[in-house]
């Protein structure tokens, strides 16, 4: 028996429409899940599904933006009703920019502590309330390794997710026994058309690479290949783990 397997497990990946989550949507369908796609905006919702269909594919793709706290549960309970079940979660909704501390302004703060905190708590909750009556469930929330290091002008970003850290863990403790295994993925630096403006920049470049004793960046398939085993039964032991994947990033 292969349990490495996704296939035909219903997975909802929210920030599914770009960078690293649309990498996942496009690695997971390959595998044969039954993967929904939410993304913020209709036209990216929009996009997803034509790029699907130029390849005579279809996509379920839906508008979630999960600053919107009201509008998660019935979107997820909606999912669960289509499909009968949801299995996996991903939370990769999220956005990142370099702020000094001293410049950070109360609107800088609780954008990126709506997107990457608190959307991702109320997402993971409304997926628990669907996977706690069946004893299963595997909820991965994408962090990052600056979760676990300081990095300068990054405050808002550090704190938003290490607090995702922090409530993969007690989510673990609280939800662990009853079958559902709650984890995070922390990758490095990963190439995406949304990162490309900086990583793009050879002094930028050369600096982040610098600080990787692998001396590459990381890509969506470093990303996906952690999420699958989180995602598969063979993580049946892996519960409130914060798996790094940043070339040794955070080992210096």
């Amino acid at each position: 028996m292969n349990t490495f397997s996704v296939k035909d497990r219903v997975m909802v990946i929210t920030g599914g429409t770009n960078g690293i989550g649309r990498g996942l949507t496009d690695y997971f369908v390959e595998q044969g899940a039954q993967v929904i796609a939410l993304g913020s905006r209709e036209e990216t919702v929009q996009k997803l599904k034509d790029a699907y269909q130029s390849m005579n594919m279809t996509i379920d793709s839906r508008v979630l933006d999960v600053r919107r706290v009201p509008d998660i549960e019935p979107l997820f309970r909606k999912i669960a009703d289509d499909y009968g079940r949801i299995d996996i979660l991903v939370n990769c909704a999220g956005m990142g920019h370099p702020i000094p501390a001293i410049d950070v302004t109360e609107d800088d703060w609780n954008t990126m502590m709506d997107l990457n905190l608190r959307g991702a708590f109320f997402c993971a909750q409304a997926a628990a309330k669907i996977m706690l009556p069946v004893h299963y469930g595997h909820i991965i929330n994408i962090t990052s390794q600056i979760s676990l290091v300081a990095n300068e002008g990054e405050a808002v970003y550090c704190a938003s997710k290490g607090g995702l850290n922090q409530l993969t863990r007690v989510m673990a403790l609280e939800w662990g026994k009853e079958g559902i295994l709650v984890n995070a993925v922390a990758p490095t630096f990963t190439y995406t058309p949304g990162t490309a403006e900086r990583l793009d920049q050879p002094e930028f470049r050369a600096s982040v690479l610098s600080r990787i004793p692998r001396g590459e960046l990381g890509t969506i398939d470093d990303v996906a290949s952690a999420v699958h085993y989180l995602a598969s039964d063979h993580a049946n032991m892996a519960s409130g783990t914060i798996l790094v994947i940043d070339g040794g990033w955070t080992t210096v």
